[in-house]
């Protein structure tokens, strides 16, 4: 229930996320659309303006259109007159043609005018037209645009009714109001950032095992080094001070070998399916505690390393430079110290998140870890510097006359562990920064809008949660069992229904028989008792004829026998008779039958009733024919379920019949395409090998080429030296 809860709430969280998005998305749509909507309206206002100007424009220039026509008419009738009066003047002489001609000029102008302002006008009102049907066309868009808004306004505000509708009813509460819910919630899964959490883990595995192994090496040669020099403890007593020292560095495996165990649990707890962040590495808090461990070792072995490089400074063989060596080391190893320290810090930090989260922000995740590659770069350093110092010295005891071969193999020893060291820190500084970016990059979990600072308690239910999820989309993934395709249940119908109409009536009548077979049992059963009980009494009676007839012989013959052999067959016949009683009430009575055995026990004393026996031996019967029969309708039932599965095992073996011969069909079509596909490569093998031979016969002929190009080039710089030095000598 709380599963299926679970779900649903899910899905009314993404549907209302959809819905949340699709109401931002339609509601900057309507932003657009009034925005457009007015600047339709200011552009249509704009074109009324303009229609309004030239229709006023229009009214004047028809105005002065009516004129021009009335000064045209007039025009007209004067060129009229002065045709007459020039028609006059030529009868009258050619003294006056000067005045004629200037009046015809006049004329002529003032046509020329009149077209030029006619054509004008023409051109005005077909503009005039034009933007009366762009003004038209604006119209219908504005009242188009208008409508769209219309509908798209109420299709909006539906929408959001529906979607607030929804969420009132179906949504209890909106999680991302309050940080302590919103933690709780799945985020979507990351498969590349969790993969590359894996890789990255998996190298830090890596070098953290290749630190360890160097680590112990460099502190179980130091303290070989120790036992040996300056003065060997197999000859003399060494100083309490190193035999302390010698003490503390053979604890070491105890702190170093749990750093490697620390970051493997770290590593294990990187999967694919999990939410890698600072919040959910829960492992990194033992690593860090064995990481402070390890320091503390280190600070408590710091002043007996001290101590021992002066004392090896005040050694009679040692010489100034083998002491500057030892002061340079002595400044390095307090270095290896505080930089180790530094790294506890920071590595305890990033622990912080998924133990008590308000000791450190998220804006403060990139410092930390910007911090922790610096420091990384500087214990590199510092390696480099101790490698260098301790090579040296190492150089300047091998030319000390009373150096021993052991002493040399454990300086080698330790100068190789250092060098290993030196290694593995370069190794890890480059690693870390490299994939700087990596670890500063805000997670999908803790880089939600609207989150604070992340519970770890929230972070681990939030990881159930996903469990929950992925376990639930698993069990939705199951395949469908296989059923009767459609058609087939179709045309097979009739038949089903026949077939289970059938199967009822003969259930009906295997019942109805079995209960006739029952009462034919009991009635048997009683039948056969009567009958047993029959045959008891006739032989009862006849024995008792026997007796009867005996007695009547004897009474009737006479004949008594002796008293002698009289008292003695009777004493016996007594005592015979006794035993035989005492037999039969000891023994039981057994009477039998088909269905079973009655036993019955005599007293000596009691002599069972007939009617009691019969009693007993017919409830005796009766409840062994009950048991028989309830035994015989729990087989008839396993039968008739045994017959059930036998033809529902046949219907699968039909189709798995069926489906094997798809599959058969399958693989020959697959090797058919292998056969195809081997033939295909072979060509194509084929061909690329005599075009890559043709290849190299080419850049055999081109090489040849060249090299005979290069013999000329070179012939030909020969003689241009030569024809050089001669002009040179001429």
């Amino acid at each position: 229930m709380a599963a299926d809860l679970q779900a649903k709430y899910q899905k009314l969280a993404q549907e209302y996320s959809k819905l949340r998005a699709q109401n931002q998305v339609l509601k900057k749509a309507v932003v657009d659309e009034q925005g457009h909507g007015t600047s339709l309206k200011e552009e249509l206002k704009m074109k009324d303006q303009s229609v309004r100007k030239l229709q006023q424009e229009m009214d004047s220039l028809t105005f002065r259109n009516q004129q021009l026509a009335k000064r045209v008419a007039l025009l007209q009738e004067e060129l009229v007159t002065t045709e007459a009066k020039v028609k006059k003047s030529k009868q009258k002489g050619a003294d006056s043609p000067a005045p004629l001609n200037q009046q015809r000029q006049n004329v002529f102008d003032e046509d020329l005018q009149n077209k030029i302002e006619e054509n004008e006008r023409l051109h005005k009102q077909v503009k005039s037209h034009s933007l009366e049907r762009e003004a038209k066309d604006c119209r219908l868009r504005a009242e188009e645009c208008q409508q769209q808004l219309k509908n798209v306004h109420a299709d909006l505000s539906k929408r959001l009714d529906q979607s607030t509708n929804i969420i009132q009813e179906k949504l209890p509460f909106n999680d991302t109001r309050l940080a302590e819910y919103y933690t709780l919630d799945v985020p979507s899964h990351d498969r590349r950032h969790q993969l590359k959490a894996r890789d990255v883990s998996g190298q830090a595995v890596a070098f953290c095992q290749d630190l360890v192994g160097a680590l112990l090496n460099f502190h179980t040669y130091t303290e070989q080094r120790i036992q040996i020099y300056p003065i060997d403890s197999a000859t003399d007593v060494i100083s309490p001070l190193n035999q302390k020292f010698s003490q503390y560095l053979h604890e070491n495996a105890s702190y170093v070998r749990p750093l490697e165990e620390g970051m493997l649990h770290l590593f294990e707890s990187v999967t694919e399916e999990s939410v890698t962040t600072l919040e959910t590495a829960v492992k990194l808090k033992p690593f860090s505690e064995v990481f402070t461990s390890y320091v503390c070792f280190l600070k408590k072995i710091l002043p007996y390393q001290l101590k021992s490089l002066e004392e090896e400074c005040e050694h009679s063989l040692c010489t100034v430079n083998l002491q500057a060596r030892n002061v340079e080391l002595q400044s390095d190893m307090q270095k290896f110290t505080a930089i180790f320290e530094k790294l506890q810090v920071y590595i305890s930090l990033l622990a912080l998140p998924s133990t008590n989260p308000e000791m450190l922000l998220q804006t403060n995740y990139n410092v930390v870890f910007t911090q922790l590659a610096a420091c990384l770069h500087s214990l590199h350093d510092v390696m480099k510097d101790i490698s260098k110092h301790y090579s040296q010295k190492v150089s300047l005891e091998q030319e000390q006359p009373t150096i021993t071969q052991k002493l040399k193999t454990t300086n080698d020893c330790i100068l190789s562990s250092i060098v290993a060291l030196s290694n593995v820190t370069g190794k890890i500084c480059t690693f870390f920064s490299n994939n700087l970016d990596f670890f500063t990059a805000p997670s999908v979990y803790s880089s939600k809008k609207g989150m604070g600072v992340i519970d770890p308690l929230s972070a681990e239910c939030m990881l159930e949660n996903k469990k929950k999820a992925a376990a639930y989309i698993k069990s939705l993934k199951k395949s469908c069992p296989e059923s009767v395709p459609y058609d087939e249940a179709l045309a097979n119908r009739k038949t089903i229904l026949s077939s289970t109409e059938s199967r009822e009536g003969l259930s009906q009548q295997v019942q109805q028989s079995q209960e006739k077979i029952t009462k034919l049992e009991q009635e048997k059963e009683h039948w056969m008792l009567e009958a047993q009980l029959a045959k008891i009494k006739l032989e009862k009676e006849n024995q008792r004829i026997n007796d009867l007839e005996n007695q009547y012989r004897f009474t009737h013959t006479g004949q008594m026998p002796s008293i002698d052999s009289g008292q003695a067959n009777g004493s016996n016949s007594t005592s015979e008779d006794l035993d035989c009683v005492e037999k039969d009430s000891k023994e039981p009575v057994r009477s039998t039958s088909l269905v079973g055995m009655l036993s019955t026990y005599m007293n000596d004393n009691e002599i069972p009733d007939e009617e009691s026996r019969e009693h007993l031996i017919k409830s005796h019967y009766m409840m062994r024919v009950a048991e028989l029969t309830s035994q015989l309708q729990i087989a008839d039932s396993k039968s008739v379920h045994f017959h059930a599965e036998c033809r529902a095992l046949a219907k699968r073996l039909a189709l798995a019949e069926r489906s094997r011969e798809t599959f058969s069909e399958e693989l020959k079509v697959a090797n058919h395409n292998i056969v195809r596909l081997q033939d295909e490569l072979t060509t194509t093998k084929r061909s690329y090998e005599d075009q890559l031979s043709m290849m190299s016969d080419h850049l055999c002929s081109m090489n040849e080429t060249l090299s005979k190009q290069r013999e000329e080039i070179d012939s030909l710089r020969m003689g241009t030296k030569g024809n050089a030095k001669k002009n040179r000598s001429r």
